[in-house]
């Protein structure tokens, strides 16, 4: 008689089906990955003002120019970035209508990020006017701004994370909300279905039930 060997199944062993897009470390991890790319941009030269020597003062080089950062050129693309990386994280443990919330705030972040570094592209004299007349003393001068790639990666960095907001939504379905109440009612539930141990049933008996 043959004796047939299969491979027990080991707890645990069991796959979820979640789609490699969908899982949760991932997507959350994208999407901290892309708002600290746009907030690393506003760390970096945006602009490049190149003046007349006598205009520039001591304070600047002659040479290299007047450096703008992003952070001076678009302030609003570091608060974005920072707003829209907190949502990524709160997403990881948020519920199913907090989730909506979520990725409408971190889209319309994106849409921002994005916004203020075009506008920075298209007019870098008007973003650059602040920092000239902060070293300067002097507005409303013509001058040459040369535009860095930066602008262009914080766009970059913009549609990314904002198409990463966009798959919290169906991704969502495939997460398991993660919170103490959520904990707590599935211990409630196995507690009914199971047998009741000593411990049970005084837990059920200090909330008004009767095990019995």
């Amino acid at each position: 008689m043959g004796v047939v060997e299969g491979k027990a199944s080991r707890p645990g062993s069991k796959r979820t089906g979640v789609p490699a897009w969908a899982r949760k470390s991932s997507l959350v991890l994208i999407i901290a990955a892309t708002a600290l790319a746009a907030f690393g941009t506003t760390t970096q030269t945006w602009l490049t003002v190149h003046l007349d020597p006598n205009q520039l003062g001591q304070a600047v080089n002659s040479q290299d120019g007047l450096q703008v950062q992003g952070s001076k050129a678009a302030t609003t693309v570091t608060a974005l970035a920072l707003v829209a990386l907190a949502g990524g994280l709160a997403a990881a443990i948020a519920g199913r209508i907090a989730r909506w919330v979520i990725a409408v705030i971190i889209v319309l972040a994106s849409a921002g990020i994005v916004t203020a570094a075009v506008t920075v592209m298209a007019d870098p004299l008007a973003a650059a006017q602040g920092s000239i007349a902060a070293a300067t003393g002097i507005t409303g001068s013509s001058v040459q701004v040369s535009v860095s790639v930066f602008p262009a990666l914080a766009v970059v960095a913009g549609i990314l994370l904002g198409l990463s907001a966009l798959l919290i939504i169906p991704a969502g379905r495939h997460w398991k909300t993660r919170t103490k109440y959520d904990a707590a009612a599935a211990g409630t539930a196995g507690a009914a279905d199971g047998p009741a141990d000593e411990i049970d049933s005084w837990d059920r008996l200090s909330r008004g039930d009767d095990p019995t």
